[in-house]
C-alpha cells in the first residue's frame, strides 16, 4: 500500500479532496491563502461574535429591567439555585465531552467520536428539560413573562439561550449521523469544527447567565 493510499483511507476523503487539502497546505506554507479549514473556522467565529452581540442586548435589557417587578415576585423569591446548579453542571460537563469528541475525531476514532457527541447531546437535552421544567413552574406560580418587565427580560434572555441549545442538540445528532454515513471527510471535519465552536460559545454564555442572573439575583 502506498503512502498516498494509506493517507486517503485514514482521512476518509476522496482523491480530489485530498489534492485540494495538499494544495491548501502548500499555499499556506508559501505565505499564500490559509487552508479551507482555517477560513471556515474564522468565518464561523464571525457568526459567533454576532450571536454574542445579540446576547449582549438581552443582558443589557435584563440589567435595566431586573428591578422592575411591578410589585410582583423578585429574583430572590423565585430562583432555586440548587436546580440551576444542576443545569450548569450538565453544560460544563458537556463542554468536556465535546472537547473529547474533537480529540477523538483528530485521532480518527469513529466510535469514541460518536460516543462523546452522544453524551454531549444527552447532557444538553438534560439541561433543556430542567430549563423547561423551571419555566413551567414559574408560569404555574403566576410568574410568567407577562407578569412584569423583570420577568419578560428574564424569559427572553434565558429562553433565547435555551433555543440555541435546542438547535445545537439537533446539530449534534446530525453530526453523529453524518460521521456514521460519510466518515472523516474534510467537509465533515469542518462542520464538526463549527459545531464544537458553537457548543463551547453557548456554554460560555450560560456561565454569564448563571452568574449575572441567578447568583446576583438570589442575593437580592
Amino acid at each position: 500500500m502506498s503512502a498516498g493510499t494509506a493517507e486517503l483511507r485514514a482521512g476518509g476523503g476522496d482523491p480530489h479532496r485530498l489534492g485540494h487539502e495538499r494544495q491548501d497546505d502548500r499555499a499556506r506554507d508559501e505565505g499564500g491563502i490559509a487552508s479551507e479549514r482555517v477560513v471556515v473556522g474564522y468565518g464561523f467565529w464571525l457568526f459567533i461574535v454576532s450571536d454574542i452581540i445579540l446576547f449582549s442586548g438581552f443582558f443589557a435589557s435584563y440589567a435595566v429591567l431586573s428591578r422592575a417587578t411591578d410589585g410582583g415576585p423578585t429574583a430572590a423569591q423565585l430562583f432555586k439555585l440548587d436546580q440551576v446548579a444542576i443545569e450548569t453542571a450538565c453544560l460544563l460537563v458537556s463542554t468536556l465531552t465535546c472537547g473529547m469528541a474533537t480529540l477523538a475525531a483528530d485521532a480518527r476514532s469513529l466510535r469514541w467520536t460518536q460516543v462523546a457527541l452522544f453524551v454531549t447531546g444527552l447532557l444538553g437535552f438534560a439541561f433543556l428539560v430542567l430549563e423547561v421544567r423551571e419555566f413551567t413552574e414559574l408560569v404555574g406560580r403566576g410568574a410568567g413573562p407577562d407578569r412584569s418587565a423583570f420577568l419578560s427580560a428574564f424569559f427572553a434572555l434565558v429562553g433565547c439561550h435555551g433555543l440555541h441549545v435546542g438547535t445545537a442538540i439537533l446539530w449534534c445528532g446530525t453530526m453523529i449521523a453524518q460521521l456514521w454515513a460519510k466518515g472523516f471527510r474534510d467537509d465533515i471535519m469542518r462542520r464538526l469544527l463549527c459545531f464544537t465552536l458553537f457548543w463551547h460559545a453557548l456554554d460560555i454564555v450560560w456561565v454569564g447567565v448563571f452568574t449575572f442572573v441567578y447568583l446576583l439575583g438570589a442575593r437580592g
